[in-house]
Order: C-alpha cells, then sequence, then structure tokens
C-alpha cells in the first residue's frame, strides 16, 4: 500500500473512532426516526447533524414540526373538492427562485384563518410569513419558556442549541425542480432515492428573500426531507468526508472573526451533493478520504472566488449571490487555499480531531 493511502486508512479509522462508525450512525438514525413519529397537528422531523446520524461537537438540535391544519398546491387543478385543511395555492409571480406567496382559497374549506395571518396583496389574500413565526412563538413560548426568539424561518432558544421550523407541506413535487429529477448526472442519487424523493413533496419554510420588498409574506421552498434521503444514502466515507467539511467550518472557518457566518453548513451539504453527483463512487474510498477532503475543499474555493453555488435542486438560485464582498472573499479564498495545501494537518489545532497525532497505537491494533 502506497504511503498516501495508508495515511488516509488511518485517519478513516481514526474518524470512525472520532465521529463513529457505520454501526453507530446507524443506531443513531434508528433513534431519530423513532422520535420522528408523530400524530396530531404535528408531525416533527429531525434534521442538522443529529438527524443525520452525526453527533458533532457543538451541533444545535434542528427540528421541523408539519403543520396538518394547512395544503399547499402548486396549481388550483390539484385541489380536491372535499378538504379539512386550510388550502394554500403556490404564486411565484414576482418572487426570487425558491420563494412563494401562499394564496388563501378559503372557498374551498371549512376551517378559517386568524385574520392576523392573512395579508391583502393586490391580487388576494397570502399567509403572512412574519406574522406565522411571531404567532409560533407566543405560543410556544408560552409552554416553553427557554424558546424566546426568531432565528430565520425558526423558533430558538436563547443559546441557540434549539430550533424550531413549523413548516406546511405540499405533497407532491413541484415544477421549479422538475429538472431535478432527468438531468444528466452519474450514478449518484439512484433511481430508487429519485423516486423515493419525489414521492415526498415539498415543505415550506416561513421566510422571505432578503432583497424582496414582499420578504415578510413570501415562504422559503425547503426540500429538507429530499436532503435527509440524500445524506442516508452516503457511503460511510462519503458521510465522514461531510462531518471533516462541517468541523472544517465550525472550528477553522468560524473561529475567524470576519468569516464567521459566511458560510453555514446547509451551503456545505449542498457543495456534497452536487460533487458527489459529478463523480464516480470508486473515487470515495476509505484509503482515499484525504484527497476526497482535498477535492472538497478546493472546489469550496473556486464557488467562493467565482461568488457562485448554485441551489440543488433549484439551480436558478445562487446561494452565494451577494454573500461575500471583496475582502471578506479574499480572506476566504486565502484560509482555503492554505488549508487545502495542509491536507488534514489544518484540523490538528482543532478542538474535535486535535488528538489524532497521539491515536496511533490505538488505530494500528485495528489495522
Amino acid at each position: 500500500m502506497s504511503r498516501k493511502k495508508d495515511d488516509s486508512l488511518r485517519f478513516y479509522i481514526y474518524l470512525c473512532l472520532k465521529i463513529g462508525s457505520e454501526e453507530n450512525v446507524k443506531a443513531r438514525r434508528i433513534t431519530s426516526t423513532v422520535c420522528d413519529i408523530g400524530s396530531g397537528r404535528y408531525r416533527s422531523i429531525r434534521s442538522g447533524s443529529n438527524g443525520e446520524g452525526l453527533n458533532l461537537k457543538g451541533s444545535d438540535v434542528d427540528l421541523m414540526m408539519i403543520s396538518s391544519d394547512f395544503a399547499v398546491y402548486e396549481y388550483f387543478s390539484d385541489i380536491p373538492a372535499q378538504n379539512q385543511k386550510i388550502i394554500l395555492v403556490m404564486d411565484t409571480d414576482d418572487t426570487q427562485p425558491c420563494f412563494a406567496k401562499l394564496r388563501i382559497l378559503c372557498d374551498r374549506t371549512t376551517l378559517s384563518i386568524p385574520d392576523i395571518l392573512a395579508y391583502d396583496d393586490r391580487k388576494g389574500r397570502v399567509l403572512s410569513s412574519k406574522t406565522f413565526k411571531e404567532m409560533q412563538l407566543n405560543l410556544l413560548s408560552t409552554k416553553h419558556k427557554y424558546l424566546d426568539k426568531i432565528h430565520g424561518p425558526c423558533v430558538s432558544d436563547i443559546d441557540d442549541q434549539l430550533d424550531i421550523a413549523l413548516c406546511l407541506k405540499c405533497d407532491k413535487w413541484l415544477s421549479h425542480s422538475e429538472q431535478w429529477i432527468n438531468r444528466s448526472r452519474g450514478k449518484w442519487p439512484s433511481v430508487d432515492i429519485i423516486s423515493k424523493i419525489i414521492s415526498c413533496g415539498v415543505l415550506f419554510v416561513p421566510i422571505g428573500g432578503k432583497e424582496s420588498i414582499n420578504e415578510h409574506i413570501e415562504w422559503r421552498m425547503s426540500f429538507s426531507v429530499a436532503e435527509k434521503f440524500l445524506i442516508f444514502s452516503f457511503s460511510h466515507t462519503q458521510l465522514l468526508c461531510y462531518a471533516l467539511l462541517k468541523i472544517f467550518l465550525k472550528e477553522i472557518v468560524d473561529k475567524e472573526i470576519c468569516l464567521k457566518g459566511l458560510i453555514c453548513s446547509y451551503f456545505i451539504k449542498t457543495l456534497m451533493f452536487w460533487i458527489l453527483e459529478e463523480s464516480g463512487p470508486l473515487h470515495w474510498r476509505p484509503d482515499n478520504i484525504i484527497p476526497c477532503f482535498q477535492a472538497c475543499i478546493h472546489r469550496l474555493s473556486y464557488c467562493v472566488d467565482q461568488n457562485i453555488l448554485l441551489h440543488y435542486f433549484i439551480p436558478e438560485n445562487n446561494l452565494f449571490y451577494l454573500r461575500f464582498n471583496a475582502i471578506n472573499r479574499n480572506k476566504m479564498c486565502n484560509l482555503l487555499k492554505m488549508s487545502y495545501q495542509q491536507g488534514i494537518r489544518c484540523f490538528f489545532g482543532t478542538e474535535t480531531l486535535m488528538d489524532y497525532q497521539k491515536c496511533h497505537r490505538e488505530i494500528n491494533k485495528l489495522l
């Protein structure tokens, strides 16, 4: 075995010890899935590192609560004659890609909606995302005092350890993401995974486009369920590389005050999806994990330099649009280039992986 392959295999074994083996991850996911089972007005889905089976240091708990009171439809023709839910129809006129207004159809349901949640625009009534979040905050904080603020589309606690996103659901796959199904790709994701994802529909979370004058009444399309399917389809080498990128973000990038918050874990996840779609499975081996990590850093550096990271399901949405200015983009690129050159040595000063060099004896026993 070559020196590079030996180094990668040792690091892979170390990551299995620190982050979790395949069996550890499966057990965590079973626990998470059991917690997801719910009934009544809301069904909960765990997202983020905990829902993915990664128990990383500093990871918060992300919950998506899907309301059963509402039903979202893309087209009027999709609406059933009889419905026991509040009917909402998508309106994407004058909205950025990935965002929509949700129009209220009062004549198709016996349920009523509080007037405070409705906003009148030139075309009728829409559901206010801003007021919806504020109402959920009031309801949740009454029962749980530690939930006391709004963070993006979520209700959060003061320490940002728990994020709860109240979601609405469209049971059908959207035409806006139709191209994702049939676009040219390698062997990932499989036809079976694509089929399962399509059957799950799409969620809507209460947050609008930042540059929009209608931000308060827009909702963002969320593919969190689809993304969870994709991550569950990762090989263990791919999952560990994904975990490495998350650690890199939290313990290296975010330690730089001027760079903190510029790249979020969602961007890392999106980056991984694009790379896996374009690369062959033979590349992702335990004895090649270090070059895999470096390739991801190199790709991220390119994306930052070019100010472009396309949404995985709706590529018309550039996630890096107006994300960086000239100064912080240059600093980010320099950090990424330096880390690429260092390889895994960039982790030797991190809290999570700083003891790698001390674990050689334990690793040798497992070789």
